[in-house]
């Protein structure tokens, strides 16, 4: 260590949240996951290319502080604190944020990120932050995007899920709509759609996210706004590590479709999951007493989900699309499940610790 690493040390002794970070998970086996994509090469003037473990971490830097890619090299050019944990001197210099958008844009077209989650999943259950072999919960929200047509562009909308009014029949019949009247205008994501929930109308996309028992996610699915939630139980089941299989299956009543009590009747990634979702009335066909006192079980499991979506709108300013696509967009949702599961994790094991 240099004579100025030595005196950044002294002056970032108080912040403790970068250091929990490092003491709970191990660089290294990241960076070898992240060098298997990312090939460093030199830079124009010969100089060797940035490491992609600093440039995934200024990443997490811009999804905890709810920067863009040029607050982030600002940041940590400025912030002693930012700067030890990216293990910069201040004599080192900072990568641009065009360094930082090719760096995302290579590992998202190699899918680096979703293995990623993984990695980082594998290092918490090690801490016991995460629950092996529990429970999982599996919800959607929305990701809205500022890029919305403008004027009169005439879309065929998707209304969101209303159960009681139809019937089985209906349900099965229901296919995803959104098609594009009229030619889109330039700027606007041309990936993203509409989906009406009550009275508002959203434009963007909807991550699917399967958390277990603590909230932590253990695997993210993207789609189009106006996809039916239903459809994002499979990708989650089958998106999950083997090595943290869930036992059993929470969800609320917008999943209970055929497909999806079918799906949990058969072995998914090679182990036997527990249907609990919850049951739904349908026209002409109201739930049962029992029905009513079983849904009520199935929530108090399932809402910390919802904590899960409210912390990170509160901590991170999550909910509106960062990025133009569908590929980058669930890049966004994975950094963002790595950053919160990273983010609970100190308190995690400090409540543990305590009882």
């Amino acid at each position: 260590m240099s004579f100025a690493g030595n005196y950044v040390e002294r002056r970032i002794r108080k912040n403790t949240f970068f250091r929990q970070i490092n003491m709970l998970i191990d660089w290294k086996e990241i960076e070898k996951e992240i060098t298997k994509v990312y090939k460093r090469g030199h830079s124009v003037d010969g100089r060797p290319a940035y490491s992609g473990l600093l440039l995934f971490k200024m990443l997490l830097i811009g999804i905890w502080y709810d920067l863009s890619d040029e607050r982030v090299e600002e940041s940590v050019n400025e912030n002693l604190s930012m700067m030890r944990f990216c293990d910069l001197d201040i004599e080192d210099s900072v990568p641009d944020h065009s360094v930082l958008s090719r760096f995302r844009t290579e590992l998202t077209s190699k899918k680096a990120f979703d293995r990623l989650l993984k990695k980082i999943n594998r290092q918490l259950v090690e801490h016991n932050v995460i629950i092996r072999n529990g429970a999982g919960i599996v919800d959607a929200t929305l990701t809205d995007t500022p890029r919305c047509p403008k004027g009169k562009a005439e879309y065929e909308l998707a209304e969101d899920r209303k159960e009681n009014e139809r019937s089985v029949e209906e349900f099965e019949k229901e296919e995803v709509q959104m098609k594009l009247v009229k030619k889109q205008q330039p700027g606007v994501d041309n990936e993203a759609r509409y989906l009406k929930k009550g009275k508002e109308l959203h434009f963007g996309y909807k991550k699917h996210v399967l958390t277990d028992e603590n909230g932590m996610q253990l695997s993210v699915h993207t789609t189009t706004a106006n996809e039916h939630d239903s459809k994002g139980l499979k990708p989650c089941l089958e998106n999950q590590d083997e090595e943290l299989a869930i036992s059993s299956c929470f969800t609320d009543k917008g999943y209970r479709v055929p497909d999806n009590v079918t799906l949990l009747r058969s072995p998914v990634k090679n182990r036997k999951i527990k249907n609990r979702i919850q049951h739904k009335a349908y026209k002409n066909r109201p739930l049962t007493y029992w029905q009513k006192v079983y849904n009520r079980l199935i929530s108090k499991k399932r809402w910390v989900v919802e904590r899960t979506f409210g912390g990170m709108r509160r901590w991170f300013g999550c909910g509106m699309a960062r990025y133009v696509g569908l590929a980058k967009t669930h890049t966004q949702h994975l950094l963002e499940a790595i950053a919160y599961n990273l983010y609970r994790a100190p308190g995690i094991i400090m409540s543990t610790a305590q009882k």
